[in-house]
């Protein structure tokens, strides 16, 4: 049902376009003909995949907080958006424990105030609040969580998002039913891309390592996980925005995540990628197991699709191999100084075919 034409021309409103995930959505609208805003803090990582292709010049780029409602309501009264997809949020489970009270503030009543926004202007038929695969009461079993799972997400990220969850479905309930207006939410799983630099996150950290030729500190080799790449949630939210745009019986909640093969244990993914990554520059990188005590997370995690499988016919594209292989070679344009936004044009192009 993903159809790229049907972007081209609409209003379409991003909040944490700046992100890493955002930066992938805005280059894919605007390669479709959207009409692009975007509204998030200044990018959150330096470098920032958002400036290095210079996609300010190619949209409009508001910076402002999600806190901030009387803000984010001129933004809204200006650009007039049909669909908005909400993004902007405290992504990280370690900085959740180091500053809980903003983590809440910003994913639980960023909610709010976009969701308000939505309420109160006219012009938005879709809206699509982008969730995580955290949000699940996580019991540590072997397989998929379904969208009728209980949500209580453990620490104050994962539980943030249970909570931005509940505001949706409130909002959804209280405020939307029998209006023109659909409402769906996404729980996707863990996204790995070319152009991700942030902390705390494990492709990042195999490039900084690989980088400056250390050895790969992995902190939680043991740890399954859903990987996928960027490109596979970010077209899976298009897809829904667009389905409930043009039907509302298409609303709803929806994870997204690989196929059961593709659920590695942290160990192997970084193997795979020192492999790939040896292979396409002739280094020797290797990594090895520092497990820090950190903080509470969970060591077993995967997601149970088949709704959107039997919803909209949908499998993922590329496979964790295929995906680290994307991820080297866009990373390896990066270190030679090339041209990373023809490379990420191009994997675009190659994933939507």
């Amino acid at each position: 049902m993903w159809d790229m034409s049907f972007y081209k021309n609409k209003k379409i409103l991003i909040t944490g376009h700046t992100g890493f995930k955002g930066a992938w959505m805005c280059q894919l609208l605007l390669m479709a003909g959207a009409d692009v805003t975007g509204y998030a803090l200044e990018a959150p990582t330096q470098p920032a995949l958002f400036d290095l292709c210079q996609l300010s010049d190619q949209m409009h780029s508001v910076i402002g907080d999600i806190r901030d409602l009387a803000h984010l309501k001129e933004v809204f009264a200006a650009c007039q958006p049909e669909i908005v997809i909400h993004m902007a949020a405290q992504p990280l489970v370690r900085e959740s424990y180091k500053n809980p009270v903003h983590t809440y503030e910003t994913n639980v009543m960023g909610t709010v105030n976009v969701l308000e926004c939505v309420r109160t202007t006219a012009s938005v038929k879709s809206f699509l609040n982008v969730t995580t695969d955290k949000v699940y009461l996580n019991k540590e079993w072997e397989w998929g969580y379904r969208e009728n799972e209980e949500l209580n997400g453990f620490d104050p990220y994962s539980n943030s998002k249970s909570c931005s969850e509940l505001v949706t479905c409130s909002y959804k309930n209280s405020f939307f039913t029998g209006t023109d207006v659909a409402i769906s939410t996404a729980r996707a799983g863990n996204v790995i891309g070319g152009g991700d630099f942030a902390a705390d996150r494990i492709i990042p950290d195999c490039i900084r390592a690989a980088q400056a030729g250390q050895d790969i500190i992995v902190r939680n080799p043991y740890s399954t996980r859903p990987y996928e790449h960027v490109l596979e949630p970010v077209v899976a939210y298009l897809m829904i925005a667009q389905a409930q745009y043009e039907d509302q019986k298409y609303a709803g909640n929806y994870n997204v995540g690989p196929n059961d093969s593709d659920c590695l244990i942290t160990g192997e993914l970084v193997s795979l990628f020192c492999r790939k990554w040896n292979e396409k520059t002739g280094s020797s990188i290797r990594w090895i197991d520092r497990y820090d005590g950190g903080p509470h997370e969970a060591s077993f995690l995967k997601l149970d699709c088949s709704r959107l499988r039997r919803t909209f016919g949908w499998t993922p594209t590329w496979n964790v191999e295929t995906t680290i292989e994307k991820i080297v070679e866009w990373f390896d344009v990066y270190f030679q100084n090339g041209d990373i936004s023809t490379c990420m044009k191009q994997q675009i192009l190659d994933f939507c075919k």
